[in-house]
């Protein structure tokens, strides 16, 4: 029996199809010849399918339409679990981030080169710059920049293991600590001691961080922060979990750091 399915009903089963196959959202975007944030747009609900693309789907991956349009669809769950699990390990260079604790230090101190003498950066913003630096080079070129896993806290993205590396870089003598008064606020700021060593970093990782830093650093502790609370990956995370760096594919303007150009297309 056929139904009128939603835009939400068909984004969930294309997805569970291509979870299925094993492939990612990069496969099957290039198989259709679609652009992976119009799939992406697709899985989410927020954009409809023509017949067309349908029948490219469904060729690739290997469903009836009929059988597809009906009201007891469903998606064999053993297969599915097998085929996640090899998707996943396929995946895990990119997916699963591995903290690069070198790469990180020299990072922040990067960062800390270029700010630390502006009076706005504090630990709040930093934490921010970091964030940012990290979820547009993945959206940008789908690999990890530093590897920091990130988690969703009531004041924004903080990096896990910060307080390890800190507690290195000040012991060290890589940074300093220091408190200061900010519009009648103690704010913590960190000054460098070191240099960044910049061989650490290649021209692609440095313009990202770099463009970050021009945009961001003299923003306000709450301004940033208020941002940072209107990304996609922190707003469909849970408060206190682990932000997954796959949702960076859903943002949209501005957060988006990929120039899609007529890829944009009407809901």
């Amino acid at each position: 029996m056929k139904i009128k399915l939603l835009q939400k009903q068909i984004g969930q089963r294309i997805t569970e199809l291509r979870k299925m196959k094993g492939l990612s959202q990069e496969d099957l975007a290039k198989s259709v010849k679609m652009s992976r944030p119009s799939l992406a747009q697709i899985e989410l609900g927020n954009r409809g399918v023509n017949v067309f693309e349908l029948q490219q789907l469904s060729l690739i991956l290997n469903f009836s339409l009929d059988d597809f349009m009906s009201g007891n669809f469903s998606v064999n769950q053993d297969v599915e679990g097998i085929t996640e699990a090899i998707s996943e390990k396929s995946e895990e260079r990119i997916s699963v981030p591995t903290l690069q604790v070198s790469k990180f230090k020299n990072v922040l101190l990067y960062i800390l080169e270029r700010c630390a003498g502006k009076p706005n950066v504090g630990e709040t913003v930093l934490y921010k710059l970091l964030y940012f630096s990290d979820f547009n080079y993945y959206e940008l070129y789908e690999e990890h920049l530093t590897g920091a896993k990130y988690r969703k806290l009531p004041y924004g993205p903080v990096p896990q293991m910060l307080d390890t590396i800190i507690g290195q870089m000040l012991e060290n003598g890589m940074i300093q600590r220091i408190k200061t008064e900010y519009y009648d606020k103690i704010q913590t700021r960190y000054i460098p001691l070191a240099k960044a060593d910049l061989t650490k970093l290649k021209a692609s990782e440095k313009e990202v961080i770099d463009r970050v830093i021009e945009q961001m650093s003299d923003w306000s502790a709450s301004a940033i922060s208020s941002y940072s609370h209107k990304d996609m990956p922190w707003l469909a995370s849970k408060e206190g979990e682990e932000i997954n760096y796959e949702l960076a594919f859903y943002r949209d303007a501005p957060y988006s750091v990929r120039n899609y150009g007529d890829e944009i297309e009407e809901q």
